[in-house]
């Protein structure tokens, strides 16, 4: 027995924006909301304190017409969305960020990009990382928070959930500590938004790569993955748990905190070729950063990888975007090998001179007769324009895989309602977020957008958990 028992109507596990938007739009409806939030400190570190702020769908305007969201979301992830949730997603990102504004949170037109058109205010698109304090991400969660209190909501920090309590099928609550002092929560709904398992090498290590120690952990080392086995525990279903959302840094990152979160390597790699220890290309740059992060992360040996190019890409795509690498990389410390030769930058990698000169050779001469997808691996030529690699200096940057939040979690419905194993929703049991899965993910690595995602969701599971408030009003 605890020694301590909080009763409400709805207890949310995780204090992001996706569990203080479930609290709050339940809240809104009459229901007493409790948010239990792991960390102790007032300005608990999670990954929204440390967001760039873009509320974009599949890197498009969230404003663009529904439809064409939807088939976004359902070719990014080629379709192994849910389609109940990829069309609630489509349909509802906008409003989400309307619901937002309506409880004082303020945006901005962020960059010419389309996916910039909504970026959360103060800007931190080019200030991520240590410098969070009073920005986007840091106000939206204050703003929230204060919200949530003024309707007779809590947040209660410190308090970290354990287990789900479940009697005749249903979810009626959860089981923590906060300290050392065990507690209970009775609840009619419990909403799991603790974010994702980046952290938990164990998980990682399950389904993302042989060698999670060897991650970058670009996000806020908050991301455990307790709602997920707790789900799990308590008989939930759990969507596929590969893939995760992050980006291609410089290798020197992992002990170098100047090097993360930007800038990345993205923009060189998807336009050059990104080669193994052995000197051969192993992923489809084509894809694009978020896929080639995954498939770094799934090598044998994911500290192994090099981004390989030529003087030309590093002035072109090299210079573009906000902070990109040349010349921030290698001011900020990081390592960029240059030589007059392929067989001298070989020799520089550390790899077999021969094998990167017949994969630079291969990959230019596919490029001249437009093969692309003849290579092995295929390269797909759109939507990132390859580049030829054949103009002196070449360069090379080791390069390591940057996790930020996991795509996989607590199997889900359109209106965050958790599903049992047979298909059938769980009574009482949410999911929210990145503690939730469906939406992104799918051997594509398919990107829809974590902010939307967790705004939409958290709004969503909100207001289905307040309809029995409001009928009862």
């Amino acid at each position: 027995m605890s020694d301590s028992m909080i009763d409400c109507d709805v207890c949310v596990i995780g204090g992001g924006l996706a569990g203080l938007s479930a609290a709050l739009r339940a809240a809104q409806d009459g229901a007493i909301a409790v948010v239990l939030e792991r960390a102790q400190e007032t300005d608990y570190l999670c990954n929204t304190r440390l967001t760039g702020g873009a509320f974009h769908v599949c890197l498009s305007d969230i404003q663009s017409d529904a439809a064409e969201l939807e088939r976004k979301i359902l070719s990014a992830t080629e379709g192994a969305a849910h389609p109940g949730l990829a069309h609630a997603v489509a349909q509802d990102a906008r409003r989400a960020v309307k619901w937002l504004q309506s409880h004082g949170v303020r945006f901005i037109k962020g960059g010419a990009e389309p996916h910039h058109n909504f970026v959360l205010s103060p800007p931190s698109l080019q200030r991520v990382g240590s410098d969070w304090k009073g920005r986007g991400g840091d106000v939206l969660l204050r703003t929230l928070e204060q919200r949530l209190a003024g309707l007779g909501g809590q947040l209660l920090r410190g308090h970290r959930a354990r287990s789900l309590i479940v009697k005749e099928g249903r979810c009626v609550g959860v089981a923590g500590d906060a300290g050392a002092v065990p507690f209970d929560v009775s609840a009619r709904h419990v909403v799991i938004a603790d974010g994702g398992f980046q952290c938990d090498e164990e998980l990682v290590g399950r389904s993302i790569s042989p060698a999670p120690g060897r991650l970058l952990q670009r996000n806020a080392r908050s991301g455990f993955g307790d709602g997920v086995r707790m789900a799990g525990e308590a008989g939930a279903r759990l969507s596929d748990l590969v893939g995760f959302y992050g980006h291609v840094l410089n290798r020197n990152a992992m002990t170098d905190d100047r090097l993360w979160p930007l800038p990345w390597m993205d923009n060189v790699a998807t336009s050059a070729v990104v080669v193994d220890a052995a000197g051969r290309r192993f992923a489809d740059e084509g894809r694009g950063g978020v896929y080639l992060a995954n498939r770094i992360a799934a090598l044998q040996d994911p500290l192994s990888a090099f981004v390989v190019f030529d003087q030309p890409l590093w002035d072109g795509p090299g210079t573009s975007r906000f902070l990109p690498p040349n010349p921030h990389m290698e001011n900020r410390g990081g390592t960029v090998l240059r030589a007059d030769s392929v067989q001298a930058l070989a020799q520089a990698m550390g790899v077999d001179t021969a094998a990167l000169a017949a994969t630079v050779a291969a990959y230019n001469d596919a490029l001249d007769k437009d093969e692309l997808p003849s290579l092995n691996p295929s390269r797909t030529p759109y939507p990132y324009r390859p580049m030829p690699i054949r103009t002196a200096p070449f360069h090379a940057v080791p390069v390591c895989a940057g996790i930020t939040y996991t795509m996989g979690g607590v199997a889900i419905d359109e209106w965050g309602r958790a599903m049992r194993e047979d298909g059938s929703p769980y009574p009482g049991l949410y999911a929210v977020g990145s503690a939730s899965g469906g939406l992104e993910g799918g051997a594509s690595i398919g990107y829809v957008g974590g902010l939307a995602k967790a705004a939409t969701t958290g709004m969503r599971a909100g207001e289905h958990i307040g309809q029995s408030y409001r009928r009862s009003a």
